[in-house]
């Protein structure tokens, strides 16, 4: 890749010289953390649930009921949605290289440990495309897109609504299941494919170049401090990554003590 630093439009401070706080002036915007917090914690109990019904603690289907449906659909949007936000202002000033790519290796060091974890826990069902891989993938492809601005909005709708009703034999190879578009859901435990996926990142980064101004931080940024339970989440979203790795080992081995007492 060409080493010329991409650059962004950049957003015009209100008055020069005005001090910046200190979460904007590390990048960071409490009201994304919160917001990311709060999608880990319905993670957290979604994935709780999954695992009552792996140990038979619970009777549900999870892949046919719509509750449970709507909740996992609910739930990766959102995070996906956020992917693609947090993707749009990381990089309005400019992208980081270096860090940019650390932030990649991370991702899809992680995305191959929940692959090799899956197949030694359900080797029939493993995890090759779930929700890391994706998100890894979709930052890459997602720098394409940030010039697009407002045609971002039409294109992630276009995307979605493929992904949603376009099914066609040729996807149905193991190559090609990544993508989407199959004919049927493959057998593993986690699967978001490209298609219609992406879709909702670059509504995502559509929303992030267009709706969060200065002015809505500001107000968040004085919300986002306020009580305990808004800096948990602050807190949560900020570390969402490893939190996402430890705790399904930390709930099923939990179950394991709990259900053999």
């Amino acid at each position: 890749m060409a080493k010329t630093t991409t650059q962004l439009p950049k957003r015009a401070d209100k008055a020069k010289g005005a001090s910046r706080s200190p979460d904007r002036a590390a990048g960071r915007y409490p009201i994304i953390d919160v917001l990311r917090g709060v999608a880990l914690l319905a993670m957290f109990v979604y994935h709780f649930c999954f695992d009552l019904r792996y140990f038979g603690v619970i009777q549900q289907n999870f892949n046919v009921d719509p509750f449970w449906l709507a909740a996992r659909t609910l739930i990766l949007s959102s995070f996906l949605l956020l992917v693609g936000v947090s993707l749009a202002l990381a990089t309005q000033r400019g992208i980081r290289w270096r860090g940019f790519w650390r932030r990649l290796e991370l991702l899809a060091g992680c995305a191959l440990l929940v692959s090799v974890g899956s197949y030694a826990m359900f080797p029939t069902s493993w995890i090759f495309f779930g929700v890391l891989h994706h998100i890894a993938l979709a930052s890459l492809l997602g720098l394409a897109f940030l010039r697009l601005d407002w045609a971002n909005l039409p294109i992630g709708l276009v995307l979605i609504l493929l992904g949603a009703f376009v099914k066609l034999p040729a996807f149905d190879r193991s190559a090609l299941q990544w993508i989407g578009l199959m004919t049927y859901k493959p057998v593993t435990e986690d699967y978001v494919p490209l298609l219609p996926w992406f879709g909702v990142v670059l509504l995502g980064i559509f929303a992030g170049r267009r709706f969060l101004d200065q002015s809505s931080f500001a107000l968040a940024r004085r919300w986002a401090r306020a009580g305990h339970v808004v800096r948990f989440l602050t807190f949560a979203g900020r570390h969402s990554l490893i939190l996402y790795m430890v705790h399904q080992p930390v709930f099923i081995g939990l179950l394991q003590v709990a259900l053999r007492s």
